[in-house]
Protein backbone atom coordinates (compact mmCIF):
# COMPACT_ATOMS: atom_id res chain seq x y z
CA UNK A 1 0.00 0.00 0.00
CA UNK A 2 1.03 3.70 -0.81
CA UNK A 3 0.36 6.85 1.47
CA UNK A 4 -1.03 8.66 -0.94
CA UNK A 5 -3.67 5.57 -1.20
CA UNK A 6 -4.34 5.50 2.59
CA UNK A 7 -8.12 6.40 3.88
CA UNK A 8 -6.83 5.82 7.09
CA UNK A 9 -8.10 6.49 10.87
CA UNK A 10 -5.48 8.26 13.68
CA UNK A 11 -6.65 8.19 16.74
CA UNK A 12 -4.76 10.45 19.37
CA UNK A 13 -4.28 12.68 16.86
CA UNK A 14 -5.07 15.86 19.11
CA UNK A 15 -1.08 16.03 19.34
CA UNK A 16 2.58 14.21 19.32
CA UNK A 17 2.80 10.96 17.73
CA UNK A 18 -1.06 11.03 16.15
CA UNK A 19 -0.85 14.54 14.74
CA UNK A 20 2.55 13.97 13.20
CA UNK A 21 1.44 10.36 11.46
CA UNK A 22 -1.40 12.76 10.17
CA UNK A 23 -0.06 15.12 8.81
CA UNK A 24 2.67 12.97 7.13
CA UNK A 25 -0.40 10.88 5.55
CA UNK A 26 -1.73 14.01 4.56
CA UNK A 27 1.71 15.45 2.48
CA UNK A 28 1.76 12.28 0.92
CA UNK A 29 -1.42 12.58 -1.06
CA UNK A 30 -3.75 10.18 1.56
CA UNK A 31 -7.11 10.65 3.58
CA UNK A 32 -6.56 10.69 7.05
CA UNK A 33 -9.85 10.86 9.61
CA UNK A 34 -8.44 12.08 12.62
CA UNK A 35 -9.83 11.83 16.40
CA UNK A 36 -8.78 13.21 19.57
CA UNK A 37 -10.73 14.43 23.08
CA UNK A 38 -8.52 17.65 22.40
CA UNK A 39 -10.73 19.84 19.69
CA UNK A 40 -7.92 22.62 20.12
CA UNK A 41 -5.37 20.58 18.95
CA UNK A 42 -7.37 18.74 16.25
CA UNK A 43 -8.27 22.57 14.86
CA UNK A 44 -4.66 23.69 14.74
CA UNK A 45 -4.06 20.27 12.87
CA UNK A 46 -6.32 21.03 10.13
CA UNK A 47 -5.08 24.35 9.63
CA UNK A 48 -1.50 22.73 9.16
CA UNK A 49 -2.99 20.26 6.93
CA UNK A 50 -5.13 22.69 4.53
CA UNK A 51 -3.19 23.26 1.74
CA UNK A 52 -1.22 19.56 1.50
CA UNK A 53 -1.77 17.63 -1.80
CA UNK A 54 -4.28 15.06 0.59
CA UNK A 55 -7.06 15.47 3.33
CA UNK A 56 -7.84 15.90 7.05
CA UNK A 57 -10.67 15.31 8.47
CA UNK A 58 -10.97 16.05 12.59
CA UNK A 59 -13.91 15.45 15.05
CA UNK A 60 -14.06 14.78 18.47
CA UNK A 61 -14.29 11.01 19.94
CA UNK A 62 -14.05 9.75 22.93
CA UNK A 63 -12.40 6.18 22.76
CA UNK A 64 -13.56 5.15 25.47
CA UNK A 65 -17.01 4.88 24.75
CA UNK A 66 -18.43 2.58 22.14
CA UNK A 67 -21.00 4.42 20.52
CA UNK A 68 -18.94 6.94 19.60
CA UNK A 69 -16.36 4.91 18.42
CA UNK A 70 -19.03 3.26 15.67
CA UNK A 71 -20.16 6.81 15.03
CA UNK A 72 -16.78 8.18 14.32
CA UNK A 73 -15.65 4.84 12.28
CA UNK A 74 -18.93 5.51 9.94
CA UNK A 75 -18.64 9.33 9.88
CA UNK A 76 -14.43 8.85 8.58
CA UNK A 77 -15.82 6.41 6.03
CA UNK A 78 -18.38 8.61 4.58
CA UNK A 79 -15.83 11.36 4.68
CA UNK A 80 -12.88 9.80 2.70
CA UNK A 81 -15.70 8.13 0.92
CA UNK A 82 -13.41 4.53 2.18
CA UNK A 83 -11.38 2.57 4.60
CA UNK A 84 -8.30 1.36 4.67
CA UNK A 85 -6.32 1.84 7.92
CA UNK A 86 -6.54 2.35 11.09
CA UNK A 87 -3.46 3.78 13.59
CA UNK A 88 -4.51 2.97 17.13
CA UNK A 89 -2.69 5.60 18.55
CA UNK A 90 -4.54 7.07 21.35
CA UNK A 91 -3.90 6.40 25.24
CA UNK A 92 -2.72 7.85 28.35
CA UNK A 93 -0.80 7.04 31.79
CA UNK A 94 -1.95 6.51 35.55
CA UNK A 95 0.89 5.36 36.41
CA UNK A 96 1.41 3.95 40.30
CA UNK A 97 2.72 0.90 42.41
CA UNK A 98 -0.32 -1.70 42.55
CA UNK A 99 0.55 -1.80 46.89
CA UNK A 100 3.05 0.47 48.19
CA UNK A 101 3.71 1.53 51.77
CA UNK A 102 4.30 4.62 53.18
CA UNK A 103 7.82 5.34 54.05
CA UNK A 104 6.04 8.09 56.93
CA UNK A 105 3.17 6.43 58.25
CA UNK A 106 3.32 2.88 57.55
CA UNK A 107 0.22 2.86 55.76
CA UNK A 108 -0.67 0.47 53.01
CA UNK A 109 -2.00 2.55 49.77
CA UNK A 110 -3.10 0.42 46.96
CA UNK A 111 -3.73 1.34 43.20
CA UNK A 112 -7.30 2.30 42.90
CA UNK A 113 -9.76 0.61 40.92
CA UNK A 114 -10.65 3.60 38.79
CA UNK A 115 -7.32 4.27 38.09
CA UNK A 116 -6.64 1.02 36.57
CA UNK A 117 -9.79 0.77 34.93
CA UNK A 118 -9.19 4.79 32.46
CA UNK A 119 -6.29 3.47 31.53
CA UNK A 120 -7.66 -0.26 30.35
CA UNK A 121 -10.71 1.61 29.07
CA UNK A 122 -8.72 4.23 26.61
CA UNK A 123 -5.52 1.78 25.96
CA UNK A 124 -7.18 -1.32 25.39
CA UNK A 125 -10.57 -1.88 25.36
CA UNK A 126 -11.27 1.38 23.18
CA UNK A 127 -8.26 0.28 20.90
CA UNK A 128 -10.03 -3.10 20.52
CA UNK A 129 -13.44 -1.67 19.92
CA UNK A 130 -12.09 0.58 16.99
CA UNK A 131 -10.20 -2.20 15.42
CA UNK A 132 -13.64 -4.56 15.82
CA UNK A 133 -15.66 -1.53 14.44
CA UNK A 134 -13.04 -0.61 11.62
CA UNK A 135 -12.56 -4.38 10.59
CA UNK A 136 -16.08 -5.03 10.42
CA UNK A 137 -16.83 -1.53 7.88
CA UNK A 138 -13.63 -2.44 5.56
CA UNK A 139 -15.81 -6.18 5.59
CA UNK A 140 -19.08 -4.26 5.41
CA UNK A 141 -18.17 -2.13 2.03
CA UNK A 142 -15.29 -4.77 0.66
CA UNK A 143 -12.17 -2.59 1.43
CA UNK A 144 -9.53 -4.43 1.06
CA UNK A 145 -6.01 -4.51 0.93
CA UNK A 146 -6.86 -2.75 5.04
CA UNK A 147 -3.90 -2.15 7.25
CA UNK A 148 -3.99 -1.54 11.25
CA UNK A 149 -1.23 -0.48 13.53
CA UNK A 150 -1.67 -1.03 16.77
CA UNK A 151 0.63 1.21 19.33
CA UNK A 152 2.11 -0.98 21.83
CA UNK A 153 5.15 -0.04 24.35
CA UNK A 154 8.07 -1.27 25.49
CA UNK A 155 6.53 -1.24 28.85
CA UNK A 156 4.78 -4.61 27.54
CA UNK A 157 7.56 -6.72 28.98
CA UNK A 158 6.73 -5.06 32.54
CA UNK A 159 7.66 -1.72 33.93
CA UNK A 160 7.70 -0.75 37.78
CA UNK A 161 4.76 1.75 38.73
CA UNK A 162 2.94 0.73 35.09
CA UNK A 163 0.48 -2.35 36.00
CA UNK A 164 -2.29 -1.01 34.26
CA UNK A 165 -0.02 0.49 31.10
CA UNK A 166 1.85 -2.51 31.00
CA UNK A 167 -1.16 -4.72 30.49
CA UNK A 168 -3.14 -3.09 28.09
CA UNK A 169 0.15 -2.66 25.88
CA UNK A 170 1.08 -5.82 26.33
CA UNK A 171 -2.20 -7.41 25.37
CA UNK A 172 -2.17 -4.98 22.09
CA UNK A 173 0.90 -6.95 21.32
CA UNK A 174 -0.34 -10.59 21.95
CA UNK A 175 -3.55 -9.21 20.09
CA UNK A 176 -1.54 -8.21 16.59
CA UNK A 177 -0.97 -11.60 16.38
CA UNK A 178 -4.16 -12.72 16.99
CA UNK A 179 -5.97 -10.02 14.51
CA UNK A 180 -3.39 -10.73 12.15
CA UNK A 181 -4.31 -14.52 11.94
CA UNK A 182 -8.14 -13.44 11.87
CA UNK A 183 -8.18 -10.71 9.32
CA UNK A 184 -5.67 -12.25 7.05
CA UNK A 185 -7.72 -14.01 4.84
CA UNK A 186 -9.62 -11.06 4.11
CA UNK A 187 -6.30 -9.16 2.89
CA UNK A 188 -6.29 -6.95 5.94
CA UNK A 189 -2.88 -7.07 7.78
CA UNK A 190 -2.31 -6.19 11.58
CA UNK A 191 1.18 -4.53 12.89
CA UNK A 192 2.21 -3.27 16.27
CA UNK A 193 4.90 -1.15 16.78
CA UNK A 194 6.42 -0.55 20.85
CA UNK A 195 7.92 2.63 20.81
CA UNK A 196 10.63 3.54 24.04
CA UNK A 197 10.41 7.14 25.00
CA UNK A 198 9.30 9.59 22.67
CA UNK A 199 9.16 13.14 22.96
CA UNK A 200 5.63 14.24 22.98
CA UNK A 201 2.84 15.85 25.72
CA UNK A 202 2.78 12.41 27.32
CA UNK A 203 6.60 12.34 28.59
CA UNK A 204 7.13 16.25 28.67
CA UNK A 205 5.83 15.98 32.35
CA UNK A 206 7.98 13.85 33.59
CA UNK A 207 10.20 14.90 36.46
CA UNK A 208 13.59 15.78 35.67
CA UNK A 209 15.54 13.87 37.84
CA UNK A 210 13.74 10.39 36.26
CA UNK A 211 14.01 11.73 32.64
CA UNK A 212 17.70 11.98 33.08
CA UNK A 213 18.53 8.55 34.32
CA UNK A 214 16.21 7.03 31.54
CA UNK A 215 17.89 8.92 28.67
CA UNK A 216 21.04 7.61 30.45
CA UNK A 217 20.41 3.74 29.88
CA UNK A 218 19.43 4.51 26.23
CA UNK A 219 22.02 3.18 24.13
CA UNK A 220 21.44 5.79 21.57
CA UNK A 221 21.77 8.35 23.79
CA UNK A 222 19.10 10.47 22.90
CA UNK A 223 15.26 10.51 23.32
CA UNK A 224 12.91 9.33 20.42
CA UNK A 225 11.06 11.54 18.24
CA UNK A 226 7.78 11.42 16.46
CA UNK A 227 9.35 11.02 13.19
CA UNK A 228 11.12 7.61 14.74
CA UNK A 229 8.23 6.42 15.15
CA UNK A 230 6.54 7.75 12.07
CA UNK A 231 9.29 5.44 9.90
CA UNK A 232 8.53 2.21 11.49
CA UNK A 233 4.18 3.16 10.34
CA UNK A 234 5.68 4.31 6.84
CA UNK A 235 7.29 0.43 7.02
CA UNK A 236 4.32 -1.33 8.14
CA UNK A 237 1.78 0.95 5.94
CA UNK A 238 3.33 -0.11 2.70
CA UNK A 239 5.35 -3.73 3.52
CA UNK A 240 2.72 -6.08 2.03
CA UNK A 241 4.52 -8.61 3.84
CA UNK A 242 4.61 -7.46 7.21
CA UNK A 243 1.44 -8.95 9.37
CA UNK A 244 1.54 -10.18 13.12
CA UNK A 245 4.58 -8.81 15.01
CA UNK A 246 5.69 -5.96 16.97
CA UNK A 247 8.32 -3.53 15.83
CA UNK A 248 10.84 -2.18 18.39
CA UNK A 249 11.57 1.22 18.54
CA UNK A 250 13.47 2.25 21.74
CA UNK A 251 16.77 3.41 21.08
CA UNK A 252 17.90 -0.33 22.34
CA UNK A 253 16.56 0.84 25.91
CA UNK A 254 15.80 -2.06 28.18
CA UNK A 255 13.80 -2.21 31.39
Amino acid sequence: MQLSEMKIIITGAGGGMGAYFATRIVEAGGQAAVCDLNEEGLTALSEACKDMPGKIHARVCDVSDEAAIGSFVDWSYEQMNGLNGLVNNAGLLRDGLLVKKDRKTGEILKMSKEQWQLVIDINLTGATLMVRDVVAKMLSEDQNPGVIINMSSLARHGNRGQSNYVAAKSALSANTVTWAREFGRFGIRVGAIAPGMIETPMTEGMNDKAREALVKMVPVGRVGQPKDIWQAVQFIIECDYFSGRTLDVDGGLSM
